[in-house]
């Protein structure tokens, strides 16, 4: 799929709303100011005379709130023959869209918050799942066989490094130009640091996958947040690295690898999360089948002390 970047201030009104946006707050005097400044104008824009339209005036608060965040998800994104599942992911409030790519000739974004969570931008992974017999892979399983999901990733990532030009440059839409397939001659200011280019990113996927994201957006994600799907929202080329696309093999008691003693799989990156979260339940499971084999009777046992006891039981 892609980044998408919004202004926070923009998920601030649609999570918040008119009455409680302004509320919203970092502690960076700027980002705040610029929260405040937009919803004053919104007010004025709403009525001449400063009164919502139904005659009442925005209430005042006084109180402080995070600056907001969203999740998203449909198993119903139609991609013109069945349902996909489409999801946000790794929403970033207050964030900053960063490279992840591993090759010059590869564009990968992702995206990050610092602790304040403190810059004007709001960024969120927008993706599709794609299963392992997908028909999308199917040429790419008849070259590569179980790399395929690997050589996929590769293949549209080298797509998003031309469509941006090189130089880690990546190619970005306005959403409502994604959603119609139309290419954006402009696009809106965005956090990622080596460039952007406006570009027809609608190409770089395959159609399936396309239209799916098109049908989550129009009619799924903009029902759940009217005024998610807008002008200032920005898609950023691409983030195709959710989750791993291949497994790590491992025995489901001792969770070693199979065929390879001590090595031990676990996390996104071996194929056995999908988040932060899933990742370190994971990695809790896995530290525990550690020590069951470490310890023995309450003892720990070493590598050569088991050596050496197999050693003895063949000799008996």
């Amino acid at each position: 799929g892609f980044r998408v970047e919004h202004p926070q201030k923009v998920i601030n009104k649609i999570q918040y709303g008119s009455d409680w946006g302004p509320t919203a707050h970092c502690g960076k005097k700027s980002t705040d100011e610029v929260n405040r400044s937009y919803f004053s104008s919104l007010a004025e824009n709403d009525s001449g005379d400063g009164d919502d339209d139904d005659g009442e005036a925005p209430k005042a608060h006084t109180g402080r709130l995070p600056v907001s965040s969203y999740r998203l998800a449909t198993d119903k994104a139609f991609d013109g023959e069945t349902n996909r599942g489409a999801y946000s992911f790794c929403m970033c409030p207050g964030g900053q869209i960063v490279p992840a790519s591993t090759h010059p000739d590869e564009a990968c974004v992702n995206g990050m918050s610092f602790s304040r969570r403190d810059s004007v931008w709001a960024n969120a992974a927008l993706v599709v799942t794609i299963s392992p017999d997908d028909p999308v892979l199917d040429g790419y399983r008849k070259k590569y066989g179980v790399l395929a999901g690997i050589e996929f990733q590769r293949d549209m990532e080298r797509r998003a490094a031309v469509m941006g030009g090189g130089n880690f440059t990546v190619p970005v839409q306005r959403l409502t130009d994604f959603v119609n397939e139309v290419p954006s001659t402009s696009a809106p200011s965005s956090s990622y640091r080596l460039g952007v280019k406006p570009s027809p990113c609608h190409e770089i996927y395959p159609q399936p996958m396309v239209k799916s994201l098109q049908d989550a957006v129009v009619n799924h994600f903009e029902r759940q947040m009217p005024g998610f799907l807008c002008e200032d929202a920005l898609i950023h080329g691409v983030e195709t690295r959710t989750s791993s696309p291949v497994r790590i093999c491992r025995d489901p008691t001792t969770l070693q690898a199979i065929g390879k003693k001590g090595l031990y799989p676990s996390g996104e990156g071996a194929g056995f999360a999908g988040g932060i979260v899933s990742a370190a339940v994971d990695g809790l499971v896995v530290a525990e089948a550690v020590l069951d084999d470490l310890f023995e009777d309450g003892e720990v046992v070493s590598s050569n002390d088991k050596s050496l006891k197999k050693r003895e039981k063949s000799v008996v």
